[in-house]
């Protein structure tokens, strides 16, 4: 089921819009095609962005062992990955990170390649479907379409937005919310602070400490709090740390990936 339903956002050529003529969109699309050529990220072979052997061959998360709390693989028993009291109600990754699953999210948000976030959100919600099956801690499915109200992000530094020039959380989330049928809700803001890739568990909560800010009232709500990957589950708990500090109802964490 989960191979089945990637190969419908896996791009084969660029798109530059629906604004030129079919000849002139075909000979842009040729032109970048042998300038920049589509190739796999998984084994380089050309063509597509994920060929379907890598597709094939993804080390996906087995929701059924993992931890419904942090999302570690392996973790459904005793997880040795947290202290069972995460802010969000469960949390559901997709792939370990490492691999192929690294080079999608660096492929998206370091080497700007803007064709992989609808692939990263198809890759969550085929884990969100198999997390529907198993229960969080509180009895119910660690994921419920019905029960959710939008989808929001964990978002990114000013200073990652000003470099890269796009949020690329904000963009797969909202094909992410598109494939599920839900709002996107922009409604987090992340203040300075350093970057989060090497520092340690402590280190990390200590950096975001006070660093997110929610922009419109989330009374009530329920939401499905998205990012690209989970190291210690500090960006995530924050985020759902200031959504029920202004009266959300609850939050539910995915990610594509997960440190394992």
């Amino acid at each position: 089921m989960r191979i089945d339903r990637l190969p419908h956002v896996i791009p084969t050529v660029r798109s530059d819009g629906p604004f030129l003529s079919h000849a002139a969109h075909a000979l842009a699309e040729g032109a970048q095609e042998l300038l920049w050529p589509t190739r796999c990220l998984g084994c380089d072979l050309g063509g597509e962005l994920l060929c379907p052997d890598c597709r094939a061959s993804l080390p996906w998360v087995a929701q059924a062992w993992a931890c419904p709390n942090c999302g570690a693989p392996h973790g459904f028993m005793t997880c040795t990955e947290c202290d069972e009291a995460w802010e969000t109600r469960a949390c559901v990754s997709s792939l370990p990170f490492g691999g192929v699953a690294s080079r999608l999210v660096t492929g998206l948000k370091d080497a700007h390649e803007l064709r992989l976030a609808p692939v990263l959100a198809a890759l969550m919600l085929c884990s969100l479907d198999e997390a529907a099956s198993w229960p969080a801690e509180d009895g119910r499915p660690r994921f419920d379409r019905a029960d959710l109200d939008a989808v929001c992000f964990v978002p990114a530094t000013p200073q990652a937005y000003l470099r890269r020039g796009f949020d690329h959380m904000e963009l797969v989330s909202r094909s992410l919310a598109a494939q599920l049928g839900l709002p996107l809700a922009d409604v987090l803001s992340r203040s300075s602070s350093s970057d989060q890739r090497g520092l340690g568990r402590e280190a990390r909560a200590s950096n975001l400490a006070g660093s997110i800010d929610v922009l419109e009232r989330v009374d009530g709500l329920s939401f499905l709090l998205a990012d690209d990957v989970i190291t210690t589950g500090a960006s995530v708990r924050e985020c759902a740390r200031a959504l029920l500090g202004r009266g959300a109802r609850s939050v539910t964490a995915c990610s594509v990936a997960r440190v394992w």
